[in-house]
């Protein structure tokens, strides 16, 4: 379970201080498929920044299986990215040089995990998001927007994380792709039994999710 206590981040310079999230507490199940909408400016994207540990907040708490992340050290905090969190991005953010299945071993590299056993993990998970045959030795370069963003979803579950934060995962994608996209991640939330919390600013999309929350002026509220 996710589990987010009063949390809040200000941004102090010379001009003044910018509260971008205002003492928020709320809480995802596991497995759970969440979604946060909001107008650009609202604080969506510093709250990912504060839950994947980008960014440290001014006050409160942010738990996870009952570990508090909020003043965990420099290396522990990278061993929470690497072990816990898997993020999905706008513009997905491979390797260009390197090929799908080997984008998805990539953060399996750095977990240390047997080559072997990551080249395996990497296939199955890339089945599961239907990336399949010739395309698994395709650079970026010559896979769709679509299955770009399939395989940014496949290398974001490869280290089994208890999270997943997907900052507006369909902003580059047409409706139909888009759709595919979230209905993938919601049959994921399920088998992978992980929790996705999802940034979008598409509000017929986001109604597809378990949960839906909407942040205003750095607050966030359930719709």
């Amino acid at each position: 379970m996710l589990q987010v206590n009063n949390l809040s981040k200000v941004f102090r310079s010379e001009g003044g201080s910018v509260t971008a999230v205002d003492d928020i507490s709320f809480s995802v199940d596991d497995g759970e498929f969440a979604s946060i909408v909001g107008t650009s400016g609202s604080g969506k994207s510093t709250l990912l920044a504060l839950l994947g540990a980008l960014d440290s907040p001014t006050n409160g708490d942010i738990i996870i299986d009952d570990r508090t992340i909020t003043g965990l050290r420099d290396r522990q905090l990278v061993d929470y990215r690497r072990k816990t969190i898997g993020f999905v991005f706008q513009n997905y953010n491979l390797v260009p040089n390197l090929s799908a299945v080997e984008n998805v071993m990539l953060p399996m590299e750095y977990a240390h995990v047997p080559a072997s056993e990551r080249r395996k993990r990497a296939k199955k998970l890339l089945e599961q998001v239907g990336i399949t045959d010739e395309k698994l030795q395709r650079k970026p370069g010559r896979l769709s927007g679509g299955e770009q963003q399939r395989v940014s979803i496949a290398r974001a579950l490869a280290n089994k994380p208890k999270l997943i934060l997907a900052d507006e995962p369909t902003g580059n994608l047409d409706s139909e792709n888009g759709t595919m996209i979230f209905d993938l991640l919601h049959k994921l939330a399920r088998s992978e039994h992980t929790t996705i919390l999802v940034v979008t600013h598409d509000l017929d999309i986001a109604g597809r999710t378990d949960r839906t929350f909407k942040l205003k002026d750095g607050k966030l509220q359930k719709k």
